[in-house]
């Protein structure tokens, strides 16, 4: 067993967490961007893409994170691409990200009164223009709270990345744990930063929902 000061152990989970924080935003912005896309996508009246998007969705929301991992990391492996643990967790984390911000997106932009489509196109507005001018600027102030609320769980989704093989903060909570045998003492530690990480998050996106209450 080697010995480790509680320094040592803190610092080299903080380490780690760069990493757990790195692989998060590369979720959350690259899943944001996706959203985007497939949110205009489902509101472009569209059924084909209507359809596909539904299907993207259904797909991710109704299958497990842990196996996505898997199937993107072990399937690409399979097709003969040599992909890294970083980047089947980016790309995993992206796609899961994204179907839930989609719905999101969409579920606020259902709230709006359908009137105001139907006053856009009577003043001759595209869909472009419509969506841009009118729709977003309100669906936004609606959208942010549940939005920042998500990425807690984004951050928490991150642990999962540890099962093939990428080093972040729970990853290296268990290697510290097989070189010290004290898992209650490191594992506290983790949970205690990843309270950190998520909390700010989780009292933030109360108090945009106090701000920008939709009902209101």
């Amino acid at each position: 067993m080697i010995e480790f000061t509680n320094w040592d152990l803190l610092r080299n989970l903080l380490l780690a967490t760069r990493w757990t924080i790195a692989l998060s935003l590369t979720a959350f912005i690259g899943g944001a961007l996706v959203g985007l896309l497939l949110t205009a996508m489902r509101l472009s009246g569209r059924r084909p893409l209507q359809w596909l998007v539904r299907g993207y969705v259904e797909v991710f929301q109704g299958t497990p994170l842990l196996m996505q991992l898997f199937l993107v990391f072990f399937g690409l492996s399979l097709l003969g691409l040599d992909i890294s643990a970083w980047s089947a967790a980016a790309f995993a984390l992206t796609f899961f990200t994204s179907a839930f911000l989609t719905e999101i997106w969409r579920g606020c932009i259902d709230t709006l009164p359908k009137g105001q489509w139907e006053a856009s196109r009577c003043l001759g507005l595209s869909f472009q223009q419509t969506l841009g001018r009118v729709i977003l600027p309100q669906a936004i102030r609606v959208a942010l709270a549940p939005t920042v609320g998500f990425s807690v769980q984004v951050i928490k989704g991150t642990a999962l990345a540890s099962i093939i093989g990428f080093v972040e903060l729970t990853k290296a909570g268990t290697m510290l744990n097989n070189a010290t045998f004290e898992p209650f003492k490191i594992f506290a530690m983790v949970a205690l930063i990843y309270f950190a990480l998520c909390y700010p998050l989780s009292l933030a996106s109360q108090r945009l929902e106090k701000k920008f209450n939709g009902a209101r």
